[in-house]
């Protein structure tokens, strides 16, 4: 077969450029993501080889090394699955397809957050997205790849530069797998480049990042040993000998075996490395043994970090790891753990299942479904001890996978107590968010509810009218603006005693003050207004279900509120986004009758009942009631010929100069508006 070119996409290129401009500051990680690659291909082909024993063709699993100082090259060869050509050309000459957008969207994002520093923000991100392979070109100049599929008699060959295009050919390789050859560049220390053809360097980046590799990583060392007699004693005046020796260079502990007093923080975090391709170290460690009636050890890792896939369910392929006595069997966290904690990275090993275990079958096995809970009770119990005693961690914690925790209260499931006591939120005590545990230990000691608010963003709510009663009187508010909020939040909940009620729907009962304040302003303006509530209502009827006098506002002039059981003006725009058409809810505009504007309008209503301008004036209130929650206009042009009415009325009235003979008429006629 002749040999194909190909040119990669616009997105490739462009990431080859900052690889090979030295865009990743920490260049040994290039061995580490070449060996990850060689230990999930020895995985696959081990699975694989459960059900079909034909595709494993004797040859040991194991990952090799191999130097050649005169030639400047180093190469990789696993024994494991292998590519054939079609998914070298999908997975390397495409890089993992949509990774390497969305790698460079997220770096991009970085470099801003990092203040341009494209090293700093890249070191978390490569192996996240599945370009893992092409850090080889920060330390080569030309790159060659062999592989052979196990099940195939064919072999491919891939080459390229990075230059923007690459060669595939037929080859030939005697066992399945894959063989990497970097034709590296020149030694320069000061960008980072040593020496990769030095068996030494190699031992230490291995023992340092890929220590925990479940293969052996061996590697031919040359050493000196000196000459010895009979006896063992070193003969003098003969030179030492050059020996060399197959070596491995890893461990191969399953850290996950030992106990958490013979495992240091720095092998905790290197480990957490290899299996999340994460350069930052994460938030907590969760070591935690299983003993009984059957056994199991769980190693889980919270991240310090969200990964860019974490609200694209079907994207997440790895996540926590099955291992059955010490040998991976699956990566599948939707059989391992409930959905909102899909964040987690780790190992579940389990001792009493069978090898060839299938998804179907973990769904169903009492054995995975009691570790399945034991996994979640010590995540909980360890972003508890977070929340007592490491309160910054837990912030970022909160930061980060707040709303997907949220999902598990949206599931009423048998840990949303446990969930409620983790719970964070916004407040109108300040910046930081807080617990539910410190809310309820600053609420007065006759207040009967937990008071909260939901919006599209924070700032929204903080500038909510429906708070302005509750600001006034002192009492706290939970701000809540994810859009899970919706759903956890929409039925009977209730925490230590306290039941959660939002502001914004129903008759907000504040206890005896607010009832003297309302009977007050009802007496004062209710007789007065009844004739105005009564012609907004039937101007606004296709918008609002009712008009009424409101208890909570002291300085907007309305505010829109729903019944209890409504849908928000949110939780309908995420049906119509889902595909759903849900019918439209009308809402209750409530009005503030101590309002200067609402008073003119009852003065323009007294004087005249059928007003033309009382319809401009009730579309007018009914938009800013709107926008002043934060919501959308159903009808922004309309709403836009409406102020434009109203302002060209306004500026009309301020320009036509005021006659000796008009000037009574005018305090009669004019618009107090």
């Amino acid at each position: 077969m002749s040999t194909e070119q190909h040119t990669f996409t616009a997105e490739v290129q462009e990431l080859l450029n900052l690889m090979v401009h030295s865009l990743y500051s920490q260049k040994d990680i290039f061995l580490r993501e070449l060996i990850s690659n060689s230990s999930d291909a020895l995985d696959r082909l081990r699975v694989e080889g459960l059900s079909d024993a034909g595709l494993l063709s004797g040859a040991e699993l194991e990952i090799r090394l191999e130097v050649d100082p005169t030639a400047r090259t180093l190469s990789i060869s696993d024994t494991g699955i292998g590519m054939s050509r079609e998914e070298v050309v999908r997975d390397i000459g495409t890089i993992a397809r949509s990774g390497s957008r969305d790698f460079l969207n997220a770096l991009k994002e970085k470099q801003r957050a990092e203040n341009g520093d494209s090293a700093a923000a890249s070191a978390d991100l490569i192996g996240q997205f599945g370009v893992g392979f092409y850090s080889t070109f920060m330390v080569a100049d030309r790159v060659t790849l062999t592989t052979r599929r196990a099940g195939s008699s064919t072999g491919v060959l891939w080459e390229s530069t990075g230059d923007g295009t690459y060669s595939i050919t037929e080859a030939d390789r005697a066992h399945p797998g894959t063989t990497v050859v970097l034709h590296l560049k020149a030694t320069d220390e000061e960008d980072g480049l040593r020496d990769y053809t030095d068996t030494s360097v190699l031992q230490e980046i291995v023992k340092k990042h890929s220590d925990f590799v479940a293969h052996p990583i061996r590697m031919q060392i040359e050493r000196q040993e000196p000459v010895v007699d009979n006896a063992g004693q070193p003969v003098k005046g003969v030179l030492p000998k050059t020996v060399t020796t197959d070596e491995t260079l890893n461990s191969m502990k399953a850290i996950w075996t030992r106990s958490r007093s013979e495992v240091t923080d720095d092998e905790y975090n290197e480990f957490y490395r290899h299996i999340a391709h994460d350069w930052q170290e994460p938030i907590a460690a969760i070591p935690a043994a299983m003993e009984g009636t059957f056994n199991a050890r769980i190693l889980l890792f919270i991240p310090a970090k969200a990964p860019f896939d974490l609200y694209h369910r079907e994207r997440i392929s790895k996540g926590v790891q099955l291992y059955v006595k010490r040998v991976h069997i699956m990566d599948d966290w939707k059989a391992l753990l409930p959905e909102w904690l899909r964040f987690l990275k780790g190992v579940i090993d389990c001792e009493d299942l069978s090898l060839n275990v299938s998804r179907e079958i973990l769904q169903h096995d009492r054995q995975v479904k009691a570790i399945r809970i034991f996994a979640i009770k010590k995540t909980l119990d360890a972003i508890d001890r977070l929340r007592k005693d490491k309160p910054d961690a837990m912030r970022t914690l909160w930061q980060e996978f707040g709303a997907v925790l949220k999902e598990g209260l949206a599931a009423n499931g048998e840990f949303r107590d446990r969930l409620l006591d983790l719970l964070f939120a916004s407040t109108t005590q300040g910046d930081k968010p807080t617990s539910l545990a410190d809310y309820r230990a600053r609420m007065a000691s006759d207040q009967k509810h937990i008071y909260y608010l939901v919006g599209s963003s924070l700032d929204a709510v903080r500038h909510s009218p429906h708070l302005e009663t509750f600001t006034r009187k002192g009492i706290e508010i939970l701000f809540f603006t994810d859009p899970v909020d919706e759903f956890w939040l929409s039925g009977e909940l209730t925490y230590k005693d306290k039941t959660f009620l939002s502001i914004s729907k129903g008759e907000v009962d504040l206890g005896p003050e607010q009832e003297t304040d309302k009977g007050t302003t009802e007496e004062k303006n209710g007789s007065a207004l009844d004739g105005l509530l009564q012609t907004l209502r039937s101007h606004l009827q296709d918008d609002v279900k009712d008009v009424r006098l409101s208890g909570r506002l002291t300085d907007s002039p309305a505010c829109l509120v729903g019944d209890k059981d409504d849908l928000t003006p949110q939780l309908e725009q995420m049906m119509r986004q889902l595909g759903q058409n849900p019918p439209k809810t009308k809402r209750i505009l409530e009005i503030n009758g101590d309002h200067p504007f609402i008073v003119s309008l009852g003065s323009i209503h007294a004087n005249d009942a059928n007003a033309p301008e009382l319809k401009t004036y009730a579309q007018l209130l009914h938009g800013q009631a709107i926008l002043a929650e934060g919501g959308t206009l159903p009808d922004p042009g309309g709403y836009s010929h409406v102020v434009m009415e109203v302002a060209n009325r306004a500026i009309s009235d301020i320009s036509t100069p005021a006659t000796p003979d008009a000037t009574e008429a005018e305090s009669t006629d004019s618009d107090p508006s």
